[in-house]
């Protein structure tokens, strides 16, 4: 029988999980609502990462409407943001080395990143995120960095909080020296804003059935290094993306190169996880992306210094769950708020966090102890700046996977000429049921690494600089540990080998030279895509002790 340990417990107005853009938007702005009202309140954000900013991976174009809200003197507050956007280029590339550059005039307007009256910038989603800690300290908010939420607390069907903390049981199932029994984080509310399939998120939309009646959820993989390169062929603001080779008609997605501060490149692909063929690799397909001349000409003679990957919720609007539940909130990229036709995501997970924040504090404001349902915060969502661009571009992501990348584009670029009045399109097919049995599919050689342009796993892993201790408990679950050899590799010759950026899954030989199913949990960078894409759904990512997983210095 399992031991009974009371766990500590500390109390807050409202709780927050992540601190990313969302989470510490919705932070801050309930302290300056707290300010102007002369009202004490306590708030209180963990954040799994080792600090602010180091599991924050965007590419990131920046659209500031929400930050200007939040802070309107962001820039001499020292916001991170000194790069604006210059010149936009858009390219498909035809095959390894033809590409074809698209005129202005046929880029879907929400693609322009330069014009207009909002000027854009090229910035660290994590340096933001950094700068946005500093903001919400200095206005009075407790900031946790280093701690996981495990799991939420309910009772009687309303959330009550989080519980943090190791639950003191190492990989060999014996109990740890350090024992720490887990601690309640206990709030009137709670706001979900952990990214893109948050483990906790993903439970609250079961628990409360929150997805009723809307398109299964989309994602993306986006993969994304960070260049250093010579001054001469350096030109800060140039924003470039592009689409085609090598991905094959059934496989949609595009890439980005945008020249960043500091002498430094960003360039990434982001893929679609409705891709069918198992033998597939994200990270070897970027990798070989990378060769084509549109792209290493802007790399050659540089030096690649990190790296990493990150699922991304990619639905839309048909896709978006209801985002209350009695005690709490899901914001941002938790319940999938990014603009995928903009290919932005920030201001708009910004924009959720800031009403979030105003609805719970006039429920606290009026002596509200919790528990209720916020409808306050659905009235002014689908009232506000965000949510209309979410209307507008709902049929962007179901008409590139209903007509390909042409087809759809062409689709999307004449719906927005029109003002969104073609019909609107769903795609109802869950990424993880995409995949065809690996006999239907072509095999995939992919080439060998140069060490140039291209890289293998492990020296990415290393880049991500990504650490988990070794005597800690796996966080990759599975449901059954015999289906992967069982089912997955004779029928679809074990995706997980592939679809995972960073190595963590392996088909090995045992002892007796059979096949045996290897988890390198400890090169986990957190992406999430192992939780989506398996065929079975039989893998289920959980927190890993607080500290672990990647740490990008600027990503």
């Amino acid at each position: 029988m399992e031991e009974q340990v009371e766990r500590d417990s500390m109390d807050f107005d409202v709780v927050i999980v992540g601190a990313g853009p969302a989470g510490l938007s919705a932070a801050a702005r309930l302290m300056q609502q707290a300010e102007d009202a002369g009202q004490e309140l306590s708030v209180c954000v963990v954040e799994k990462g080792s600090e602010v900013g180091a599991h924050i991976l965007s590419g990131a174009v920046f659209e500031p409407r929400a930050l200007a809200e939040l802070f309107p003197d962001w820039e001499e507050r020292g916001a991170p943001l000194t790069t604006p956007a210059t010149r936009d280029e858009v390219y498909m590339l035809k095959d390894a080395e033809k590409a074809q550059k698209l005129p202005n005039a046929l880029v879907p307007p929400s693609m322009h990143n330069t014009g207009g009256d909002t000027p854009r910038y090229v910035i660290s989603a994590g340096n933001l995120s950094r700068w946005l800690a500093e903001q919400a300290e200095a206005l009075g908010v407790e900031i946790f960095p280093g701690f996981a939420a495990q799991e939420t607390i309910i009772e009687d069907g309303v959330v009550k909080g989080i519980l943090i903390g190791d639950m003191g049981v190492s990989a060999d199932g014996q109990a740890k020296d350090s024992y720490m029994p887990g601690m309640e984080l206990r709030a009137k509310y709670t706001l979900f804003a952990e990214g893109s399939r948050g483990h906790l998120g993903k439970r609250l939309i079961e628990e409360y059935r929150l997805d009723d009646g809307k398109d299964p959820q989309h994602y993306g993989i986006g993969l994304k290094e960070l260049w250093d390169v010579p001054a001469e062929q350096h030109e800060p603001g140039l924003v470039l993306h592009g689409s085609g080779w090598p991905l094959d008609t059934h496989t949609h997605g595009g890439w980005f190169l945008y020249h960043g501060e500091n002498q430094q490149v960003m360039v990434g692909l982001i893929m679609d996880l409705s891709y069918q063929n198992p033998w597939l690799s994200p990270f070897d397909e970027f990798q070989r992306m990378k060769h084509h001349p549109a792209i290493a000409r802007h790399l050659e003679g540089g030096k690649r210094v990190a790296y990493g990957a990150r699922a991304i919720t990619k639905g839309g609007l048909n896709c978006l769950p209801k985002m209350t539940f009695p005690g709490g909130l899901l914001i941002g990229c938790d319940a999938g708020t990014l603009n995928f036709a903009k290919i932005k995501g920030l201001h708009t997970a910004m924009k959720s966090g800031l009403i979030a924040a105003e609805a719970v504090f006039e429920a606290v404001a009026k002596g509200d102890e919790g528990g209720s349902e916020l409808t306050a915060f659905t009235e002014k969502w689908e009232s506000s700046w965000a949510h209309a661009e979410l209307k507008e571009s709902a049929s962007f992501g179901p008409a590139i996977h209903k007509y390909g990348t042409v087809g759809g584009g062409a689709y999307n670029f004449a719906n927005q000429l029109l003002g969104g009045k073609l019909p609107n399109l769903h795609d109802t097919t869950p990424d993880h049921a995409a995949l065809k049995p690996a006999g239907e599919c072509e095999k995939i050689d992919y080439p060998k690494p140069d060490g140039k342009l291209s890289f293998d796993k492990p020296s990415s892993v290393f880049l991500s600089n990504t650490n988990h201790e070794e005597d800690q408990p796996c966080h990759l679950k599975l449901s059954d540990p015999d289906l992967p050899i069982r089912d997955n590799l004779p029928e679809y010759a074990e995706p997980a080998q592939r679809y995972c950026p960073v190595g963590v899954y392996e088909v090995i030989e045992d002892e007796e030279g059979k096949p045996k199913f290897q988890i390198n949990f400890q090169n986990c960078i957190h992406c999430k895509t192992c939780d989506i894409k398996d065929p079975a759904q039989n893998i289920t990512w959980v927190a890993p002790e607080g500290g672990g997983g990647p740490n990008y210095p600027n990503m």
